[in-house]
């Protein structure tokens, strides 16, 4: 079970929080412990972190609405290469995706300032699907994937910028009527990063990077679902003029199974058994993710029953067990009989035992489904 902290709890907000709400709360806590104001306080750190990492999941709406249905195993220990959808963020991470947030409180623009004052530019995630199968899904499945990404270009030399002397950011003095004021803001000659390239290959880009194909392991825990989103940490574009890397998202999209329904953590199955079968009892198989399970037929089972398998359905992605598999049963009525069938049919026709009879315990469709779910 995950020992982090309820977001909610950590922005101090109700789960009917607005969007600006959230983002008010996050930047009052960003502000609070932000490093610049806690230099070498290694707890105002986490808690700017922590903040952090809960900002990243309740701004984002889609994430939102994983946290709130699965909790935390919903948006994070998913990932390969480790960190999950919030876990694992760094301070690169934070600076360079919620630099905006301080409002230049503190000189930090989109990407994290380094000690010297330049600044470190994040790379752009990429976004990648991947099919799995129903067996992918139940049991967790680790999937190899060849990905297109720009990645620093080997022989690209840097030297410092010359306007800020690598530090990324320019002062300037204003008189005023109160005396002299000194601000000071981005180097715009060299963007913040307080270096340009030097020396650059043939292939490589403005900012020294050059595409190439990589393969990536990721792993998928079991449960997952159809447009679930894992974030694989550091696994995107290289960050410009050796910044931080982008990250990978992999976006999960479901086969359909040619035996087996998902629902949720339940799988349903659709058993046709014949007349005789439903009559007079018998033993079918139906399939399962792995192999396939006996099911016996009571005599006199009717079209409609529906029968459970316990734990024989999808693990919960909290991992708080699993599904159940629902076997609907299907009575099959012949389309095509011979003469003979037809005859013995017929001379059955008015036995008592063959007409319906239905007793006040026989359930209709809406009461099973009741006692299915309930």
């Amino acid at each position: 079970m995950s020992n982090k902290r309820d977001y909610y709890e950590v922005l101090g907000v109700s789960k009917s929080a607005s969007d600006a709400e959230i983002k008010k709360a996050y930047r009052k806590l960003a502000l609070k412990y932000h490093p610049d104001k806690n230099p070498d306080d290694k707890a105002a750190e986490e808690s700017f972190k922590e903040a952090a990492e809960a900002y990243e999941i309740l701004s984002n709406s889609d994430k939102k609405a994983r946290y709130d249905r699965f909790g935390h195993q919903g948006v994070g220990g998913a990932s390969g290469g480790g960190g999950g959808f919030g876990g694992g963020m760094d301070m690169d991470d934070i600076f360079s995706q919620f630099g905006d947030i301080f409002g230049g409180a503190f000189g930090g623009g989109g990407g994290r300032q380094r000690s010297g004052g330049s600044r470190v530019i994040k790379g752009s995630d990429l976004r990648v699907k991947i099919k799995l199968s129903l067996k992918d899904v139940a049991l967790g499945v680790t999937k190899k994937i060849k990905v297109n990404k720009l990645v620093n270009a080997e022989g690209v030399t840097f030297n410092t910028c010359t306007t800020c002397n690598g530090q990324g950011r320019v002062m300037r003095v204003m008189e005023t009527m109160l005396g002299a004021m000194q601000t000071q803001s981005t180097c715009p000659t060299c963007n913040g990063t307080g270096k340009f390239i030097d020396k650059k290959p043939n292939g490589a880009d403005a900012q020294g990077l050059k595409r190439q194909e990589e393969i990536v392991e990721i792993s998928i825990p079991a449960g997952v679902e159809e447009g679930m989103q894992l974030k694989v940490a550091g696994k995107g574009n290289a960050g410009p003029f050796n910044g931080v890397p982008g990250d990978l998202l992999v976006v999960i999209e479901e086969e359909v199974d040619a035996d087996l329904k998902r629902e949720s953590e339940n799988l349903h199955y659709e058993a046709y058994v014949s007349f005789v079968d439903a009559a007079i009892g018998a033993d079918i198989h139906v399939p399962l993710v792995e192999g396939k399970a006996k099911v016996k037929i009571e005599p006199g089972t009717q079209s409609g029953k529906l029968l459970r398998l316990k734990g024989k359905g999808i693990p919960s992605l909290n991992g708080y067990g699993k599904g159940d598999l629902l076997v609907h049963i299907n009575v099959w009525t012949p389309k095509k009989l011979s003469k003979s069938e037809e005859d013995i049919l017929e001379s059955l026709r008015n036995s008592e035992n063959f007409k319906p009879q239905p007793s006040k315990k026989e359930k209709g469709f809406f009461d099973k489904m009741k006692d299915i779910f309930h």
